[in-house]
């Protein structure tokens, strides 16, 4: 028996695909430029690091940690865009023999997430180029990206979703109107925020037309899914907030006691645990989303389950 077949809004995928032709750009020409970081500045702005909070620290020491962050956060942004490459490539399939307008606009997605890990590789080798060695980024994107792709569509495409969204978020809140942060730094997140603006459009028609496929068992399945892609990421948080730790104790040129250190893990681990998780499961958009398709005993499940985290 043939699948009934779920309406496609050719609309929006076509508004998607006008302007990825319109924001085009390219990692030479018009993001890097040529440019180097400026290290004398912060990376990441502070109601994103939340190194303000560390009031123990020199400006220096804080500046340090704002650089280290904004290292892992590029380096975070090329692991995710590996699992959702993959799932988008995976899920044009219901697209390939059919409206083609959105098959296009998955492709042009496709394409760019594939940029976007190009120009992130080049950003960790940049800021290489101006720390101390000895930072590591723990996660290996292949392994986490055939973790979480082995959950149920529905539960990647929420994970997705809720990824491009805080995306957003952080730019226009953040990222943008810090005017003490590094040039290039703003810059290389300027033009990721224009093409991730289509991408977020795109996750939610996707996410919306995954949802219309599944039974009300399935969608019960999917929401465990994504409970455990949510600790999934929170392990992953965890990993890299010790590293980034031990890493800062080892080139700041000064010693710590142990309750400081706890103060700076425990700071690390929640400046990132708001940004990759906390700042997208409040996203106002994705909250209604998630609410538009999920029962009331799902949604309290979701969050007693992450009640820790949050």
């Amino acid at each position: 028996m043939f699948q009934t077949a779920v309406q496609v809004d050719t609309g929006r995928y076509s508004q998607c695909i006008e302007a990825s032709k319109r924001i085009r750009w390219d990692i030479d020409k018009d993001v890097i430029r040529g440019g180097h970081f400026d290290f004398s500045r912060k990376f990441l702005p502070d109601s994103l690091s939340k190194v303000h909070q560390l009031d123990f620290l020199s400006a220096d020491e804080q500046r340090l940690i704002s650089q280290i962050q904004g290292r892992t956060y590029a380096n975070m942004f090329g692991l995710v865009e590996r699992f959702i490459n993959a799932k988008i490539l995976e899920v044009s399939r219901d697209h390939w023999l059919s409206d083609q307008t959105a098959l296009e606009a998955l492709m042009r997605f496709s394409e760019e997430e594939l940029k976007h890990q190009e120009l992130f590789r080049r950003v960790d080798r940049l800021i290489a180029d101006g720390m101390p060695p000895g930072y590591s980024f723990v996660p290996q994107p292949n392994d986490v990206a055939s973790v979480l792709l082995s959950k149920s569509t529905w539960a990647v495409l929420a994970l997705t979703c809720h990824i491009e969204l805080f995306t957003q978020a952080h730019y226009k809140q953040s990222i943008e109107p810090n005017d003490h942060a590094s040039a290039l730094y703003k810059d290389i997140f300027l033009y990721h925020w224009k093409e991730e603006s289509q991408h977020a459009i795109l996750d939610e028609l996707e996410w919306r037309r995954e949802d219309e496929k599944l039974t009300a068992e399935q969608r019960d399945h999917a929401v465990d899914d994504l409970i455990e892609l949510v600790g999934a990421v929170d392990q992953i948080l965890q990993a890299q907030a010790e590293a980034d730790l031990q890493y800062f104790l080892t080139i700041c040129g000064r010693s710590f006691s142990l309750e400081a250190i706890d103060k700076i893990k425990t700071g690390v681990l929640n400046a990132y645990r708001g940004q990759y998780i906390i700042s997208g499961l409040e996203h106002p958009r994705f909250v209604k989303l998630l609410r538009g398709m999920t029962s009331e005993a799902q949604g309290q499940r979701i969050n007693e389950a992450l009640s820790p985290i949050l």
